[in-house]
């Protein structure tokens, strides 16, 4: 819901910003609020062997998604650039493939299919086409899997809010040579998109990264990013909200059928009965036959 938000706050704040001033103020804000918090959560510092990737991290999933995110919404209508980035799953799935050894089951595959039919619905309902910006927004969902994928291996050494705190610090070193440019930007920028630019840094950016972390951690990349298909349909809603933007029915057909795909995929298979072992032959004691007892419990006595 927060990635969902974000949607039509960067199509509010790139407006007075422009690209490069909406994206190094994000990542500043949301830099000094993980660093306030960091004493408090006991932020741990990362061996040198560790720096590579969490520079990946930064400048994929902060730096580069940031700006090419940005510069597509510049053109394309918020709603139409979260179906875009809702592609990001099936990138993330097929890199956790190729380099974490992750693989999904039927239940996975036939949700993402769902969820990827109920975007394709709401994409059909816009008359999506693809022209340059579309694309552009493409290599953002592309660069955005990357990041899933790089920190999957660091979420395995470090809590949710650090890898978030490591490769938002990345990402914001990476930007600051755009730091004056930015800062006039700022201060000819009008209020509102100040304050949208404030709350991407706060909320999708430091809270959503946070949250995202923590889940990623207990979860596969493959099984985790099926949920981003929820993006477009959230996104709708807000912009809804936010910028009148009203939805078709057809777009509420597809964000309907993109709940279900995602509810299917979440869906843990129910767990097999366990196995019981047969009756065993009458006792010579009694001459009545044991009871039937879990194979588990069997073993254990």
């Amino acid at each position: 819901m927060l990635w969902a938000s974000a949607f039509p706050a960067i199509t509010v704040a790139v407006a007075g910003l422009g690209v490069i001033g909406l994206s190094v103020l994000r990542l500043l804000v949301a830099s000094v609020v993980l660093a306030i918090a960091a004493p408090w959560l006991r932020l741990r510092r990362p061996p040198v062997r560790d720096v590579p990737l969490i520079a990946l991290s930064g400048a994929a999933g902060m730096s580069a998604y940031q700006l090419l995110l940005n510069l597509g919404e510049r053109v394309v209508p918020p709603g139409t650039a979260s179906l875009l980035v809702a592609t990001a799953p099936m990138f993330a799935g097929g890199l956790a493939a190729c380099f974490l050894g992750e693989r999904l089951g039927r239940r996975q595959w036939a949700g993402g299919a769902l969820a990827l039919g109920g975007i394709a619905v709401i994409a059909a309902s816009r008359g999506l086409t693809f022209g340059t910006a579309s694309l552009i927004v493409l290599a953002a969902a592309m660069v955005q899997a990357i990041y899933h994928v790089v920190s999957k291996p660091l979420l395995a050494r470090y809590s949710g809010f650090e890898v978030t705190a490591y490769a938002m610090w990345a990402g914001t070193v990476f930007l600051l040579p755009f730091t004056v440019p930015a800062l006039h930007a700022v201060w000819h920028a009008p209020a509102g998109a100040v304050c949208s630019a404030v709350y991407l840094g706060v909320a999708p950016s430091a809270l959503g990264f946070a949250a995202w972390g923590y889940a990623l951690a207990r979860m596969d990349v493959g099984r985790a990013t099926v949920a981003l298909y929820l993006v477009p349909a959230v996104a709708i809603l807000v912009s809804l909200a936010w910028l009148s933007q009203v939805p078709s029915p057809l777009e509420l057909v597809g964000g309907v059928i993109t709940l279900g795909g995602v509810a299917l995929a979440a869906r843990r298979a129910s767990a097999p009965a366990v196995p019981t072992a047969p009756p065993a032959p009458p006792t010579p004691e009694t001459g009545v036959p044991q009871t039937g007892v879990p194979i588990a419990l069997a073993h254990e006595r």
